[in-house]
């Protein structure tokens, strides 16, 4: 209500406070509800609406003339009210309906469904249905991201009949990313890895009193296995999550639509760039990890077994053949390729959700680091076959 203040000419809102829901019970057969029949007061009403009825079918009449509000928990505990009654065999009357009571009243009759009980199953079949699931869906996976291997290698092969589609600035700018600014992370981890090698095998070969075979120990994990397998799992964490960070958030900002519609292909614009990228750096991050752990081993060799640094050197030469060191080069652009390959798909799976980046950015990860681990566990057995 609008108050007019006559002395100073000023008009003042009078806002009345809504009366506490109220139950009366009038007699046997009548029931008032009054006040506001809202979600602050279901609590309260819900511990007051305990009606007791013998069931012989005698006729009830709930009284809402009184109701100054309704919202949809009152008109549940209302709704829910007369059900009991009724199937207590009593016959409910609802008096003084308004209108727009009436439409929220019917609307939660309308949605009061009985969901039937679950069913308590076999856990074999259970288990058995989702070990399908799952790998109905792997396969999915596997022919999505092989059609879109497929597509990858079209793009190239395009930009190489038309070199001048090529995108340098792009791609020279995710070798900085991708290689330039993994030294660091990739130095210290690949130069404590060999620090610790060192050091465990010479406790060992100590026992032995064969010493000396630790440079071999060292030179051996470290050129063929860790050095890459480090940089791989490092550049993964790092590429694999940014890549199909930076696409899905394009997707989910419908760029990638608006290059379409520019006339621009994706793939050329967005993968082939990080892909090329990847391949350029990772063999040149490959060796970087190689003479950081070789560096560490050597260190701790000198002070822990007392090797100097012109024997170590001189044993390194003659413990390792040069294919020793290539195994690792060569392995280095597959594991780009997988890098690549998985965060860009991922990327392009991104929803339209923020939630979606999420899951696909540590999906990437997961993936490219457990595909990088497979294929270095298959050069391993092709290497040792043909006796490299």
């Amino acid at each position: 209500m609008v108050k007019a203040d006559e002395s100073t000419g000023t008009t003042t809102l009078n806002q009345t406070q809504p009366t506490p829901a109220w139950i009366k019970f009038n007699d046997d057969e009548k029931i008032a509800l009054g006040g506001s029949w809202t979600i602050g007061e279901a609590e309260r009403l819900d511990k007051e609406l305990v009606v007791i009825h013998d069931g012989d079918g005698s006729r009830i009449i709930i009284n809402i003339s009184e109701l100054e509000r309704l919202d949809t928990a009152g008109a549940w505990l209302i709704h829910r009210t007369r059900k009991a009654l009724e199937a207590a065999g009593a016959e409910v009357m609802l008096d003084g309906m308004n209108p727009e009571y009436e439409v929220l009243l019917n609307e939660v009759a309308a949605n009061d469904q009985s969901y039937p009980p679950l069913l308590h199953t076999n856990q074999l079949a259970e288990w058995i249905a989702r070990t399908g699931e799952v790998t109905l869906d792997t396969l999915r996976r596997a022919r999505d991201f092989i059609g879109f291997f497929g597509l990858i290698v079209l793009t190239l092969l395009r930009t190489v009949t038309h070199p001048t589609r090529l995108r340098l600035v792009p791609m020279i700018h995710h070798i900085e990313h991708v290689g330039l600014n993994a030294l660091p992370i990739v130095g210290l981890i690949s130069f404590l890895i060999g620090v610790v090698i060192a050091y465990q095998g010479a406790n060992q070969m100590k026992q032995f009193g064969a010493e000396v075979f630790v440079v071999n120990l060292i030179a051996v994990s470290i050129l063929r296995e860790i050095g890459i397998l480090l940089a791989a799992i490092v550049i993964a964490g790092r590429s694999g999550s940014a890549f199909p960070a930076h696409i899905g958030a394009m997707k989910e900002h419908e760029e990638i639509d608006a290059k379409r519609t520019l006339g621009l292909d994706p793939i050329e614009v967005l993968v082939l760039p990080r892909l090329l990228a990847l391949v350029l750096a990772m063999p040149l991050l490959a060796f970087f990890a190689d003479m950081m752990g070789l560096l560490g081993g050597g260190l701790m060799s000198w002070v822990v077994l007392d090797i100097k640094p012109d024997q170590f050197v001189e044993r390194l030469g003659n413990a390792v053949s040069l294919w020793s060191f290539w195994i690792g080069i060569i392995k280095a652009p597959f594991f780009a390729v997988i890098i690549a390959l998985v965060g860009c798909y991922e990327g392009f799976q991104v929803g339209g959700s923020a939630e979606s980046v999420g899951h696909m950015t540590s999906r990437s990860v997961v993936e490219a680091i457990f595909l990088v681990i497979v294929v270095d566990a298959a050069f391993s057995i092709f290497f040792q076959l043909v006796g490299v």
